[in-house]
């Protein structure tokens, strides 16, 4: 079996973030890494905005406890998984992630974590530099061939790592700036752009 590797946020469940900034009215909050490409800029925007407002983890947490996976992810998951080995590798953080993972009926998850004190989010914890691109280099090492599917800027190493890479639901200006990746809108069509991707890998 081919490997595919998908981002979470925005491809199988809603952006975190966004439903904190709707429940606190920060609108800095809805910045994502479609909007700031530079994942360490934008998570150390975010933490300074939780310190400037006294955010504890448990409203996030209460937040994310009232969240579903995006309507029709549990079963392009389930496909997926009848035709790859599927891992999600995403810039997450386990905290926030696993009530989504049990939802979605426990997948691979590879992502990062938060340090808490004192139910405060003070830093976090990356699992190595470019963990994306890594991840996909990695599963290459063993011999597999993998396909992809984000949609934001930090979705792009993978992408090109990948033996096949698109996007899913991603804005124009990601799209625009890297044209060379095909896009579906929907589920079906990402099931289709990944059934005859595996198609040629196989040949």
């Amino acid at each position: 079996m081919n490997v595919l590797c998908l981002d979470l946020e925005g491809v199988l469940i809603p952006e975190v973030w966004l439903a904190v900034a709707e429940e606190t009215g920060i609108d800095a909050l809805t910045k994502t890494t479609r909007d700031i490409p530079v994942y360490d800029d934008l998570m150390q925007m975010r933490l300074g905005v939780l310190a400037e407002n006294d955010l504890p983890l448990s409203l996030i947490e209460t937040v994310i406890d009232r969240l579903e996976p995006l309507e029709g992810a549990r079963e392009f998951l389930d496909w997926a998984r009848q035709r790859f080995q599927v891992a999600i590798i995403s810039d997450t953080f386990y905290q926030f992630a696993m009530p989504f993972m049990a939802k979605l009926g426990w997948p691979t998850l590879l992502c990062h974590r938060l340090v808490v004190e004192d139910d405060r989010i003070t830093g976090y914890r990356i699992r190595q530099p470019d963990p994306k691109r890594c991840s996909v280099r990695a599963f290459r090492s063993l011999e597999y061939r993998i396909l992809a599917a984000g949609d934001s800027y930090n979705d792009v190493s993978m992408l090109e790592e990948a033996d096949a890479g698109f996007f899913f639901k991603a804005p124009d200006n990601v799209r625009a700036d890297y044209p060379q990746y095909a896009a579906a809108e929907d589920y079906e069509g990402l099931q289709t752009l990944l059934a005859t991707a595996d198609e040629k890998l196989r040949a």
